[in-house]
């Protein structure tokens, strides 16, 4: 006699309806570049690669973005995630809500000579800027034991000399 397991469970794809368990298949893509594309019906709306910067649930006041550049995902935005397995053993997402729907992969890297496809790494640009070091901010140090603290004397025309004698007074 078999009973019937409480917990879901899934091989290499699936589709998943707990918060709990869409969050935890998509931790993976956290810091990592993706592609997505967006379709709406069978229509491809958009797509791009961008970089995966956070994965939240339960908070309804972060919403989901897909941009070139950054990626946020709120699992309360969707329905279902759908995942499967490709060939080269990485996974495949989508997000669903009603007829719309986000296919996100992780973005295969670039050879030298395809750089038409794939990603690249985002660098930042700092032709336009000027670095400037601020004086004084850095740690004070003690002066050594043979140099003399604060100007000499302005009246006396010889050099300045430290007297290592205690003071004795007449």
């Amino acid at each position: 006699m078999t009973t019937v397991p409480t917990a879901k469970f899934f091989v290499n794809q699936g589709v998943v309806t707990s918060r709990v368990d869409m969050q935890n298949l998509l931790r993976p893509l956290l810091k990592q570049t993706v592609s997505y594309r967006f379709q709406r019906g069978r229509e491809l709306v958009a797509h791009g690669t961008g970089w995966v910067e956070r994965i939240v649930v339960d908070d309804p006041d972060i919403s989901t973005y897909f941009t070139p550049i950054s990626i946020s995902v709120n699992v309360d935005s969707f329905e279902h995630l759908e995942f499967d397995t490709r060939p080269d053993q990485l996974l495949v997402y989508t997000l669903v809500q009603g007829d719309e729907r986000v296919i996100i992969e992780y973005a295969p890297l670039s050879t030298e000579a395809d750089t038409t496809h794939g990603a690249e790494q985002l660098t930042f640009d700092t032709s336009g800027f000027v670095q400037m070091e601020l004086q004084g901010l850095g740690a004070v140090t003690a002066p050594a034991a043979d140099t003399a603290v604060g100007d000499p004397v302005m009246d006396d025309a010889g050099p300045a000399r430290r007297s290592t004698e205690p003071d004795v007074e007449a």
